[in-house]
Parts: C-alpha cells; structure tokens; sequence
C-alpha cells in the first residue's frame, strides 16, 4: 500500500468516526426520552421538539456550512462543525430544564449539519471517479451500524447511569475528531474568493426553517383544519415565498451559495428520489407500532423485530457501493427501488405472517440501504465540478430532510384516518405505488456509458 492509499485510509477513518458520532445521536435519543421526563418537567406533546428542533437547525445550517468549506477550506469548516456539535451535546448533557434541552438539540443539529455534507465532499476531492462510490458505501454503512449499536449502547449505559451521560459521550469522541482533523484532513479550497451569497443563504434559511416549523405544527388527527389555521399556514405560505425569492437570486447572482444551473435532468431526478427517499425514512419510525398491533408484541420486542432492516442496510451498503463503481448508479438505484417498493408491498398484502414481517424488513433495509446510503451522492459528486461538491451534497440533505418531515405529517395523517391495522396497512400500499413512479423516473437516469463520459473532476 502506498503512501497516498495510507494517508486517504486515514481521512477516511476520520471521516468514519465524524458521521457515525452523528449517527449515533439520533440513535440513542429515542431510548433516552423515558428517562428525560422522569428528570425534566415537561409537556408530553413537547416531546417531539427533541427531534423537531434537531432537524429545522440541521435544515438552516446545511447550504452555510456546504458553502463555507468551499472558500475556507474543508477541514477548516468540519472543524468548526464538530466543534459547535460538541458545545451542543455538553448542552444537552448538563440541561435541568426543557429549555436548555431544546437549546442544546438546536446546536447540535447545527452543527451536524456540516459533518456530512463536508465529509461527503472530501471523499470527491481526494478520491478518483472509480473508488467515490465504494468510498461513499462504507460511509452510508456508518448509519446501519450506528442503529445497532446506538440502542443497545443508549439501553445498557441507562441501567447505570443517568441520561445525560448518553450526549456526553459525544465530547471525547469530538475531540479525537478535531485532533485527528488538524492533522491529516486536507484543508482544500475551491475557490480563492471570501464573497459569500449572504442574500441567498439568509432566504434558503428562513424559508426551510419556516416550513420545518410550520410542518410541525400540524395536527395528524386534525390535519386538514390545522393546515388552513393560523398556526401553520402564515409560516408555510412564508416559506413558499421565502423559497420562489431565493431561486430567482440565485439565477443572478455570480458565486451563489447554490448553482441553479446544475440541476440538470439526472441532478432533477436525483433530487426527487431523495425526496422519497425521506418519505421512506419517515415511516421507518411507524414499523415498531405497527408490529404492536399485528403481532401483539411489547414495543421492546417490536423494536428488536426492525433488525433485519438495520443488518440489511449495513449490509448492502458496501455492497451497492462497489455496484456503483462496477455497473453504474442507474441499475443499481433501480434494483434499491424495487427491493423497496416489494418490502412495503409485503408489509401491506401478508405482514401478518412473521417471516414476510421479517423478509419484507430485509427488503426495506436493501432498499434503504441504497437510496439512504452512497447512490444519490455518487451521482452528485459526479455531476458536478469541484467547486459545487459541498453545496450539491447538503442539496441531498435538504430533500431527504424535507421528504422526512412532510412523511411525518402524511403518514400520521393517512393512519389517523384508518382504524388499527388497516391505517397502517394502507400507507404501506400508498409507500410501494411511490416508489414504482421513482422507479418509471429513474428510468431516465444516465446509463454507464452516458456516465463515464460525463464525470467531472
């Protein structure tokens, strides 16, 4: 192995470590809440807000940070990132009221908010074409790791110590980022310039922080009412507005924090698919109740009952990352979408059976484990030239985060609506009928030949 291969194992190690801390937040977050409303007064429809905050902050900071790293360098501004997660999870570790909680999840999700985009930019700035999309795979098993790992760390730290500790833990693995960062990351620049599109990321980043707040506060068993109500629709309307504004500056202004000539027609579908992407990821969260209901489980055992979806996706992570190199990203994002599309069909027409529960998981994580994982942003890295890697790949964050929080409310809404069984059996339906309109789209994806002669370096 040479010297370069070493020292890019390195910063790939690094990178590694930075997403799975990520990773590891969200997943141990759902084990704690028992324990923070035995400690902290509050309100159980508040409750939400841990996410909720996490994501609207994550939503703000994606374009500035993606941006940033462009004109001050890549570990410079990961550093930063890692640095403003830390001061948040030391927050959140020391919060004794609601408040300080929120405050500290708002940091923190700002602060995630570069970790990947930037990590997913380094990896096309020191990688060649034919390793991005094995590269990216690994990366994208991170998250199927980090969900077997993150409950089962969260459940045994919480029978000995308190929850606080569970954000804590976030603080020394910071630092060996920050340490490691300083020493081996690249600090690649991309453009000499310090003019910033303050105009651009101020609109981008009220309007989606509007619509996340808007989203939610809706009501899934009010849904309609709740939309047309002043709490909700002022601030989507105002996102709307905010959104329409911000794509006509950027089509005038010369360095803008998003390229609005990029999104090309594979870049367009790219973008719908992560939409769905979050949608897919939305209901990934509704599976555990719905196993209560159909196999009268505890929710503990329903829990248990997803990890064939976790082992699935970390699994076929890697795999599909090395498809991408070997076969192109159109056939494998193809064979992802069908995967998905037959897991939820089995989950609607025979779930009631353990093995087609457990089967239709494996498909859903094979699934996931493409469109989640490195496909999408292998064609970004590939589409775009240097100076647009950063921003594409938070534009990747944006969709998934918004297709998230939009299948949160809809889904809720289409279960609500249904009594028992049936409310979730028909999401399931509606889910599988999305991704086969994905898969007509991504029909018109670039075949292999089409994208090897159109990768940028």
């Amino acid at each position: 192995m040479n010297t370069d291969n070493k020292s890019n194992n390195k910063i790939l190690a690094l990178l590694f470590i930075g997403v799975l801390m990520g990773a590891l937040d969200i997943s141990i977050v759902g084990p704690a809440i028992p324990s923070i409303e035995q400690t902290i007064n509050v309100d159980k429809r508040l409750l939400g807000w841990i996410f909720s905050i996490y994501v609207l902050f994550n939503l703000v900071g994606i374009s500035l940070f993606a941006r940033l790293s462009d004109i001050f360098g890549r570990r410079n501004i990961y550093i930063i990132s890692v640095t403003i997660f830390a001061i948040g999870s030391l927050i959140v570790s020391i919060s004794d009221n609601f408040s300080l909680l929120i405050f500290g999840r708002a940091v923190q999700g700002f602060g995630a908010s570069g970790i990947f985009p930037v990590a997913s930019a380094v990896v096309g700035d020191i990688f060649p074409p034919e390793r991005r999309g094995r590269v990216l795979g690994l990366i994208g098993a991170v998250f199927g790791i980090a969900f077997i790992i993150g409950p089962i760390m969260a459940g045994t730290m919480l029978l000995f110590l308190k929850w606080n500790y569970l954000f804590f833990i976030n603080l020394p693995i910071a630092a060996v980022i920050i340490i490691g960062s300083f020493r081996i990351l690249p600090n690649r620049k991309v453009e000499n310039t310090s003019k910033f599109d303050w105009k651009g990321i101020t609109l981008m980043g009220i309007g989606l922080g509007l619509f996340a707040f808007g989203i939610n506060q809706t009501d899934t068993h009010t849904f309609y009412q709740s939309i047309i109500s002043t709490n909700v629709y002022p601030y989507l309307l105002s996102s709307a507005i905010l959104l329409t504004l911000f794509v006509f500056v950027e089509k005038k202004e010369p360095k803008p924090v998003v390229n609005m000539s990029i999104f090309n027609r594979q870049v367009r579908i790219v973008s719908l698919i992560a939409l769905g992407t979050g949608l897919l990821q939305a209901s990934f969260v509704f599976i555990p109740d719905f196993a209560v209901n159909i196999f009268n489980v505890s929710t503990a055992k329903a829990s248990f009952m997803l990890l064939p979806v976790v082992v699935a996706v970390a699994f076929g992570s890697p795999l599909f990352g090395r498809m991408l190199d070997s076969i192109g990203s159109k056939i494998v994002i193809i064979t992802g979408l069908i995967f998905a599309a037959s897991g939820f069909y089995l989950l609607h027409a025979v779930s009631n059976h353990l093995f087609f529960f457990y089967l239709s998981g494996a498909l859903i994580g094979l699934g996931l484990s493409v469109l989640a994982g490195s496909s999408l942003r292998y064609i970004m890295l590939n589409e775009v030239s240097s100076e647009d890697r950063a921003s594409t790949q938070g534009i990747i964050t944006i969709f998934i985060s918004i297709g998230q929080m939009l299948g949160g409310a809809l889904i809720g809404v289409a279960i609500a609506s249904q009594s028992g069984v049936n409310g979730f059996k028909q999401v399931f339906l509606y889910l599988s009928f999305t991704l086969i309109i994905l898969l007509i789209l991504s029909l018109g994806l670039k075949n292999r030949k089409q994208e090897l002669s159109s990768i940028k370096a």
